[in-house]
């Protein structure tokens, strides 16, 4: 292919992604601004409660990577028939590991949640919030499932068109479950977590009558995965959730860690992490793309073809995540005081978001090669890498210019920004060296 024809194929994939991920992005600062109505210890324990989720269905979520390296493998082969086999069992895992461990959390929030934050107010929202978003931890699985199924067959529309009705409904049931309107009771932040586990089950079902019509030629429930098709799945899988759960957990710490400084820094936080979304999200999006490119080149055989993809993606993906990322640099406060109605607040969260956007189409490349690596089925070394930094390198330092030195919220940023900036270096130096190439799946 010539540069121009790469071009448009990386945005005829990735464009659809990154829609899908721009809504995300919508709903949560939708989200957001609805709870900042409440207050910042409302924010406070929606910002930690949303941690906490992610934290412990990171590993049901990272079942998604493996679906898609394998579906984009088998297309890649020319086995499209049996594309949709890997979606199949997928679901199947998210579903069995998820029913028992969600029960067994949402049962033990109130007793390891006061442990996270000892604000009273924080807690006392944070549960009940927390303990809404794990109901729909299973159908959260099913639907990540099927966005690496998607992305893999370069269908990511059906995604987006998902999502905008997720999206959809659960603005509507914000409006009606966080204020009590129409006649509904005013359930403050928990009804935001009510909101979005309802909009969650919306979503799967609308993604499994989308399977039924598109997928079943290529395997969709035709049949029960075999034994082979479920150890390769896991084998994918487990690495990217472990990495995920690893993560998740890292953030959970970060967030508490901050948490430990003050109210005032954990809601500034908050708004900072979902500000950041909106640039890195688009990243990762074209990260997911790079993912199915490098699984076809693979599948078809070209080493060369393969290791392009996933530098041209990076490079178009730096292009829109720094034109994305340059107003907040320019005017952050215009960004911050939608969500930031205290003035103390709003102050302390001004430099990091100048910062955190500044450095934001660097850190990107990091993201588009881990996800490209992952296509390849290097799970395991980018695991090590993702873990190894963040929890060696990235929490003791946080925990030292936060709690320990008080030396501010800004502080916490560039370390933070530092630390993505090695990752992405790191990244950048596996995906050169090449050893992915002569993995098999």
């Amino acid at each position: 292919m010539i540069q121009r024809e790469k071009r448009r194929a990386i945005m005829k994939l990735a464009l659809p992604i990154i829609g899908g991920m721009a809504s995300q992005n919508v709903l949560n600062l939708v989200d957001t601004l609805m709870i900042g109505q409440i207050g910042a210890e409302a924010l406070a324990a929606v910002g930690l409660g949303s941690f906490v989720n992610f934290l412990t269905s990171a590993f049901v979520l990272g079942l998604s990577s493996g679906v898609q390296a394998l579906s984009a493998r088998r297309v890649g082969e020319g086995r499209e028939h049996e594309a949709a086999e890997p979606l199949t069992a997928g679901m199947t895992l998210a579903v069995a590991f998820a029913l028992p461990w969600s029960l067994a959390l949402i049962l033990a929030a109130p007793y390891f949640f006061p442990w996270l934050n000892h604000d009273a107010q924080v807690v006392a929202m944070g549960v009940p919030y927390l303990q809404s978003r794990l109901a729909a931890m299973a159908p959260m699985g099913v639907n990540f499932v099927f966005r690496g199924y998607w992305n893999a067959v370069a269908l990511p529309g059906f995604h987006l068109r998902t999502l905008l009705v997720m999206h959809a409904a659960n603005i509507f049931l914000n409006w009606l479950l966080i204020y009590g309107n129409w006649g509904f009771p005013a359930m403050g932040a928990t009804g935001g977590g009510l909101a979005t586990a309802i909009a969650t089950y919306i979503g799967t079902g609308y993604y499994l009558i989308l399977g039924w019509r598109y997928a079943r030629e290529r395997g969709f429930c035709t049949q029960w995965p075999g034994r082979a098709l479920f150890s390769s799945i896991l084998r994918l899988s487990v690495p990217a959730g472990v990495q995920q759960t690893f993560f998740a957990g890292g953030m959970t710490t970060f967030v508490s860690l901050v948490g430990r400084i003050g109210t005032a820094e954990l809601a500034a936080t908050q708004v900072l992490l979902t500000l950041v979304l909106v640039g890195i999200l688009p990243g990762l999006g074209f990260g997911l793309a790079a993912a199915s490119f490098v699984g076809q080149a693979l599948g078809q055989g070209s080493v060369a073809a393969a290791k392009a993809w996933g530098w041209d993606v990076s490079r178009l993906a730096m292009l829109v995540v720094g034109a994305l990322s340059l107003p907040a640099v320019i005017a952050p406060r215009l960004f911050l005081s939608g969500f930031l109605h205290e003035a103390e607040v709003l102050e302390i969260a001004v430099t990091p978001l100048r910062l955190i956007a500044l450095m934001l189409a660097t850190e990107t490349v990091g993201f588009v090669l881990m996800h490209a690596l992952q296509g390849a089925g290097d799970a395991r070394r980018t695991m090590w890498v993702s873990i190894s930094l963040q929890w060696f390198l990235f929490l003791p330092a946080v925990f030292l210019v936060g709690p320990r030195l008080r030396l501010g919220l800004t502080a916490v940023w560039l370390v933070h920004i530092v630390y993505r900036q090695i990752q992405s270096l790191v990244f950048a130096f596996l995906w050169q060296r090449g050893r992915w190439a002569s993995i098999r799946l």
